[in-house]
């Protein structure tokens, strides 16, 4: 199987086109730029987990958020979080 590369005004015009060629198990490398390089490539349901920590992390927010124990995001938040 060859390697299709395209720059990324080509993957632009013709997204479409290349979307296909990678559900048919193309390879479709995406250049931008000199330096930056993506490969294309079709996700199913096996790639996108969650463990049973995540879960439970999930669970403990969403209870957190609905006993109001929540913080509003302001700017000076923001950088506190950021470490500016």
């Amino acid at each position: 199987m060859a390697v299709l590369e395209v720059t990324s005004r080509e993957f632009r015009d013709k997204q479409k086109n290349f979307f296909d060629l990678a559900d048919k198990g193309e390879k479709v490398v995406i250049k931008r730029g000199k330096k930056q390089a993506y490969v294309l490539t079709p996700i199913g349901d096996e790639d996108l987990y969650f463990t049973p920590e995540m879960l439970a992390r999930i669970d403990k927010s969403i209870l957190q958020a609905k006993e109001g124990k929540v913080r509003k995001l302001t700017p000076e938040l923001q950088k506190e979080l950021l470490g500016l």
